[in-house]
């Protein structure tokens, strides 16, 4: 398959001692607010409530902090205007594309914000639907292979139903149709693997080959900045850059 998303792989190697506990607790509850202001806040009535509470579980959300965060989407705490879910589309260095989803209650700070960072970084802000085409919606499921058999690994993936999967050392990266990502997650922790993280997200169906170092330098750059703002929830680009300049990009 191709398209594999290149920077959730380099997202998932920076790993813990880059992760902003606090950025991305705050992503997850805006998630869970949404999914509840959406579909009401009873999870066994809302798959799309389950399945964000369930992403925020696996990043060691707190329960005080899920409990608030239906609360909020369904109106019983009152706090803030109402969430809406927003994507922007634009171009990276090197022209590669970039593809942006948030959740905002306040569309003219998140737009503002994106087409800044974007300027900053050396990209441009498009019109809607300028790259959208180029991405494909996707699960995608992190296992921590250590201490398994991988080929049967390998062959419990098979019979989960998804569609192809990438392995690097210890890292196993599958991938399934978005509408089969619950019960191919699902028939994966049954199998007793080990679930690092769990989501839909836009793959790219092309990737851009990207060898000038200080053009990679940028996208990095652009794509962490980005990931970086309160607002935005996930990012998405056809870059491809190899394992070797990404090294000295790390150096």
């Amino acid at each position: 398959m191709s398209g594999h998303s290149k920077w959730h792989s380099i997202k998932h190697k920076k790993g813990a001692a880059d992760a902003k506990r606090g950025k991305m607790f705050t992503q997850h509850a805006k998630l869970i607010a949404l999914a509840a202001q959406q579909g009401g806040g009873d999870p066994e009535m809302n798959p799309a409530l389950r399945a964000a509470i369930d992403r925020a579980k696996l990043d060691n959300l707190p329960n005080a902090n899920i409990d608030r965060a239906v609360k909020r989407g369904t109106g019983e705490l009152k706090e803030g205007s109402a969430l809406i879910e927003v994507t922007y589309e634009g171009y990276g260095p090197g022209g590669v594309a970039i593809f942006v989803q948030a959740i905002t209650d306040n569309k003219n700070r998140t737009v503002s914000n994106v087409r800044s960072t974007l300027t900053k970084f050396g990209g441009n802000m498009g019109e809607t639907g300028c790259v959208a085409w180029m991405f494909e919606r996707k699960g995608l499921i992190i296992l921590n292979l250590a201490g398994t058999n991988k080929e049967e690994v390998e062959m419990a993936i098979i019979e989960s139903g998804a569609d192809d999967m990438k392995i690097e050392e210890d890292i196993m990266e599958v991938y399934t149709n978005y509408l089969d990502f619950p019960q191919v997650k699902k028939a994966l922790e049954n199998a007793g693997l080990k679930i690092e993280r769990a989501e839909v997200v836009f793959i790219a169906k092309n990737q851009l080959k990207i060898e000038d170092e200080s053009t990679a330098r940028k996208i990095i750059r652009l794509m962490e900045a980005l990931e970086e703002d309160e607002d935005v929830t996930s990012v998405a680009s056809n870059f491809d850059i190899d394992e070797e300049l990404l090294k000295r990009l790390g150096d």
